[in-house]
Order: structure tokens, then sequence, then C-alpha cells
């Protein structure tokens, strides 16, 4: 039974871990957004630190660390895919615009 303890008491100490982690890295974020890095450079470093958070969350809390099964990498895999073509679906039409035409949001 002690075994069964210690063993949860590894994991809570990882999950403590994690959470001070991603609470250092929100604060780090919110302080790279009051720094003006150039048009596309802010979201790139938002997205770069929002996408480690990420990585960390489904491979701590998911237990994706530990997934020894190949068949969930090929699924992530997948995803990692469509959500990449999706994004640059609307990215690319905006290359179809005439010359001389602003191609912008809303409003």
């Amino acid at each position: 039974m002690s075994e069964a303890h210690a063993d949860v008491t590894k994991h809570v100490r990882s999950y403590m871990a994690v959470f001070a982690t991603l609470g250092v890295f929100t604060i780090i974020t919110v302080a790279v957004s009051r720094i003006d890095l150039g048009s596309g450079a802010n979201i790139g470093v938002a997205l770069a630190i929002a996408t480690f958070k990420a990585s960390l969350v489904a491979a701590i809390f998911m237990h994706l660390k530990w997934e020894k099964s190949i068949s969930i990498w090929w699924m992530l895999g997948l995803c990692a895919i469509f959500v990449v073509v999706l994004m640059l679906v609307p990215m690319l039409g905006m290359l179809d615009a005439p010359p001389g035409v602003t191609v912008g949001t809303w409003g």
C-alpha cells in the first residue's frame, strides 16, 4: 500500500511543477505582449509560448509522456496536419486578391 502512496506523491509533485511552469509562462506571455516586437513577431512569440504550454499539458496531464501505443501518435499527427491546413487555407485565399486591394478584417 505504501508503494501506491509513493507513486501518487511522485505524480502530485510533477503536477505541481507543471502548474508552476504554466503560471510562469503565462506571466511571460503577458510581459512579452506589452513589448512591441513588430507586426507578426508578437503573434509568433505568443503562439510559440502557447504551443509549449499546450504540449506540457498534453504530455503530463493527458499522460502522453508515458504512452507506448503508436496509434495515438498517428492520430495526433493527423490532427496537427489538419490544423495546419485549416490555418493555411484562409492565408492562401489572401494571395488571390487583385493588386491594390487591401484585404482586411470586418469593420
